[in-house]
């Protein structure tokens, strides 16, 4: 009790320092999904975004991890597929044990219902909807996942100007696309952070092993949410990524 009691205030410090003060029924979900789950804000698992809370890929991931999940079988449903106009449909199967019954998800992805960040990417959007809907249907998360919700995901509202980045030419640019990479290479000189843990914290915010893997919307959220912390509160955001130093000693 006295461990999970830290852990939601830790909890509470981080988000307050990313999004400022916190209304009583927001605290009292994030205490909910502290003590029920174990998502964290410090590693991205759940973001807040007008006054609601989102789990996110990464954090659903995580779970799934620590729950003992023994497998995630994802397929594509043509029926529903059309590949000329970008628009897919995945179902995706979450198995919580070696023999449990699967918990299945669908999820779908076409040009009007994502960024324009990721037009090009419906693809991977889709798969990752479906995951995310299965793997909140097996853990019993009643909240939506952020790479759910349409365009502009991941975007604080109280951060406009987040929204006028300009538009990448194609969906398949490395770390995102140029103009996502180029304005986390401005943070990371703007404030002064070390490239290598900014690397380490995006790659476990995002959920994957290597940068390369992540899509588009998962840099994009992650730029805006370090965005938002650089500038609400930097040595946070330091300890933060000194956190990674073990990782980054390691990678030498």
């Amino acid at each position: 009790m006295k461990r999970m009691s830290q852990a939601f205030r830790l909890n509470k410090r981080f988000a307050e320092h990313i999004w400022g003060s916190l209304s009583a029924p927001l605290l009292a979900s994030l205490r909910g999904l502290t003590s029920t789950y174990g998502l964290s804000v410090s590693r991205g698992d759940i973001i807040c975004l007008d006054g609601h809370w989102y789990v996110t890929h990464a954090g659903l991931l995580r779970l799934s991890s620590r729950r003992g999940c023994s497998g995630i079988h994802v397929e594509i449903v043509s029926n529903f597929c059309d590949p000329s106009n970008n628009r897919w449909t995945f179902k995706a199967t979450v198995f919580r044990a070696g023999r449990s019954e699967g918990f299945v998800g669908y999820g779908d992805a076409d040009p009007s219902n994502v960024s324009a960040l990721v037009h090009g990417a419906e693809m991977r959007v889709a798969e990752t909807r479906a995951v995310n809907r299965a793997l909140r249907k097996a853990y019993g998360i009643g909240i939506c996942s952020v790479e759910e919700i349409g365009p502009f995901a991941g975007q604080p509202a109280s951060r406009p100007e987040s929204r006028k980045l300009p538009q990448p030419t194609n969906g398949n640019g490395n770390y995102g696309g140029r103009t996502v990479r180029d304005r986390l290479c401005q943070l990371i000189r703007q404030h002064q952070l070390d490239a290598t843990l900014v690397k380490s914290y995006a790659t476990d915010f995002c959920g994957v092993k290597i940068l390369r893997e992540a899509t588009r919307e998962q840099v994009e959220n992650f730029v805006a949410h370090l965005a938002d912390w650089a500038e609400k509160d930097r040595n946070a955001l330091l300890c933060q990524l000194n956190s990674y130093l073990g990782t980054k000693e390691g990678a030498a």
